[in-house]
């Protein structure tokens, strides 16, 4: 087998779609001789703000000394960045070993067990706990639920610890309707009296975690009752008890980042005992380069991108516009996949600049002639970017919408960019 043929099983196992569950990945965890439970590793669940906690924690740890594993999706530009060990993919050479080991278990668990096919992001999950239980061990690793938490894929370890950035209604089809049952299902994770580190504006949610925690023995850190972050992504003082981190800079702008980067500096000083290594000075020095790929990152002086794919993620870009960039005309682009809560998403985005809409090459994207005729409508973003993009200080342009989307723009800018 090829990698290339590797990378073809996997995404394969598309056509078998979503099932939550856990009963397909235990099976297969066990003929693998159960890798998760040689994981010292932290859960991190949520809404928005996984994927920029995630990167934050990795800085931290990698530049500490530690061996840092981070599973992560979607990808942005090559699937192998969704398995990683201090910031740098996985080789095709270590993910085709990992499938060689994996495929015939998977072929094995619809002929063997009265359960389906695994999905595909089950698989991708068990190359993960493979990988960092057994072949390349970390000292470790922060791993992001794919979907949900109690029924997703990746919650078969004991956690160090518990982050949950925030709660939005996302994924209802499979989650639930409402913030609570929402929370419910992300706060399924907590398990073996490990502390919850989480933040949280609505009352109706934190309940649901207190309640959970309780009932777990895990002791909860709360931003803005248990930890305070007081700032913005320029300067910020963090602050638990005694403790106090002064004059913050962060390589990524906005408050959710502020508070994303505060829950990771919490959950880092708790493991200090296990992790000496981790000291505040170096929190700091840490945090003040820590990028994302397709979060507010600029591919040109005045060009963003940012995968705002839900209304929360997208009143977040708005509220980071409004306040860092008031002063510029801003021009968005947006397009979508047909899950979202388009026009809402919509709505928002238009009360900030001069808003197009595009389609782009996915399976379920949002078609041109579905988004509302009110709104101005490109071919595809090549053609925007080249006919309105200019560089007008004075102007800032922005893209948004899927992280499918924003993942195919920004490998085209980059390579437009080096062919120059």
């Amino acid at each position: 087998m090829t990698y290339q043929e590797a990378l073809e099983w996997i995404h394969g196992q598309l056509k078998f779609g979503i099932k939550p569950g856990l009963e397909r990945m235990a099976w297969m965890l066990e003929e693998l001789g159960n890798p998760q439970d040689n994981l010292k590793a932290v859960h991190i669940v949520g809404t928005n703000g996984k994927g920029s906690t995630v990167n934050a924690l990795q800085t931290i740890f990698s530049q500490a000394g530690y061996e840092v594993g981070t599973f992560t999706s979607p990808y942005i530009i090559d699937f192998k960045e969704r398995i990683s060990v201090n910031g740098q993919m996985i080789s095709e050479e270590d993910l085709l070993g990992l499938v060689e080991r994996v495929k015939p278990v998977v072929e094995r668990l619809p002929k063997e067990t009265e359960h389906e096919n695994a999905t595909e992001f089950e698989i991708i999950t068990v190359l993960m706990f493979l990988y960092f239980g057994q072949v390349h061990p970390v000292d470790i690793a922060f791993i992001e639920a794919g979907m949900g938490g109690l029924h997703d894929s990746t919650n078969l370890f004991s956690p160090l610890a518990v982050i949950c950035p925030s709660i939005g209604l996302d994924h209802q089809a499979v989650l639930g309707n409402t913030h609570t049952e929402i929370a419910a299902e992300k706060a399924g994770v907590l398990k073996n009296g490990a502390p919850f580190i989480f933040a949280t504006e609505r009352d109706d949610v934190r309940a649901v975690f207190e309640k959970k925690a309780h009932e777990e023995g895990a002791k909860t850190y709360e931003l803005g009752k248990d930890f305070t972050a007081k700032g913005t992504s320029h300067s910020f003082d963090f602050a638990y008890e005694e403790q106090k981190l002064e004059n913050i800079s962060l390589a990524m702008a906005g408050q959710h980042q502020v508070a994303n980067a505060s829950l990771a500096i919490m959950a880092s000083l708790l493991l200090q005992k296990d992790y000496p290594e981790v000291t505040p000075d170096l929190i700091k020095a840490a945090l003040a380069h820590a990028s994302w790929l397709g979060r507010t990152e600029f591919l040109m002086p005045n060009l963003m991108i940012d995968g705002a794919h839900n209304n929360e993620s997208v009143k977040v870009l708005i509220d980071l516009l409004k306040s860092e960039y008031a002063d510029k005309d801003i021009e968005l682009l947006f397009a979508a996949i047909d899950t979202k809560p388009i026009d809402s998403m919509l709505a928002q985005l238009e009360s900030v600049g001069d808003l197009t809409v595009t389609s782009f090459e996915y399976p379920n994207s949002v078609k041109l002639d579905k988004y509302p005729a009110a709104y101005k409508k490109v071919s595809d973003f090549q053609t925007w970017i080249k006919n309105h993009v200019s560089a007008d200080k004075d102007k800032l342009y922005v893209i948004t919408g899927s992280l499918y989307f924003i993942s195919q723009v920004r490998k085209w800018l980059l390579e437009r960019k080096n062919n120059v």
